[in-house]
């Protein structure tokens, strides 16, 4: 890890972003040589891209995010898939108000982030004490993700990237009909994936399946 460090604050709630900004510069014993905001994950993708020449090093990413313009991206998850897949030697703060244990695996699984703070469990020093364990090369729990983890609950809900574009293009009112037209599938894979994902949330018809599924902060 470099000396002067780059973060890059993904959040859509300007405030939120304030906190983190007064946090940092009370922060002892870490210089920053940047530490830029992004409100979308558009922006994000953008200011990651321009850097490649001076790399972002830690990146504090919120989940609940509102899709790309280009519907690529339906949330945070998805920026941090891409970030571990196109940009791996940037460090994953994940912050969030997401608290269900499944959702929480899920995430742990699909970004597998450096660290893993709960928002409203969030404080000015626990934010100090993960960014400094992530900078020191190991990673940073919060006490619910850490019981989580020690616990080795095993997630019995598990989606990829498909399987969320469905729940959330339902979830925007669109028919199962028209699905096609919007995810690369065909009608009867987006059926089978339909009926395993009302298997794994324990559900029947297609309302009850977006109630848990919201629910649970998937959609």
């Amino acid at each position: 890890m470099k000396q002067e460090l780059n973060i890059l604050m993904v959040d859509d709630h300007p405030m939120i972003l304030k906190g983190y900004l007064a946090t940092l510069k009370n922060v002892r014993g870490v210089d920053f040589k940047c530490v830029d905001t992004a409100l979308s994950t558009d922006s994000a993708l953008r200011k990651i891209h321009h850097s490649k020449s001076d790399p972002f090093d830690i990146v504090f990413l919120d989940i609940n995010m509102p899709p790309s313009t280009n519907g690529r991206l339906l949330c945070g998850e998805d920026l941090g898939i891409v970030l571990r897949k196109d940009f791996p030697s940037i460090k994953i703060l994940i912050l969030t108000m997401l608290n269900d244990n499944y959702r929480i695996s899920s995430l742990l699984k699909s970004v597998n982030p450096n660290g893993f703070i709960i928002k409203s469990k969030l404080t000015s020093q626990k934010l100090e004490e993960g960014l400094k364990t992530i900078i020191m090369g190991d990673v940073y729990y919060c006490e619910i993700v850490g019981n989580l983890v020690r616990k080795r609950i095993t997630n019995t809900i598990d989606l990829d990237s498909l399987d969320r574009k469905i729940l959330y293009h339902l979830a925007q009112g669109e028919k199962t009909k028209d699905l096609p037209r919007i995810v690369p599938l065909s009608m009867p894979t987006i059926e089978r994936r339909k009926r395993k994902l009302k298997y794994l949330f324990d559900v029947k018809g297609d309302k009850s399946l977006l109630e848990q599924a919201k629910e649970r902060g998937f959609i």
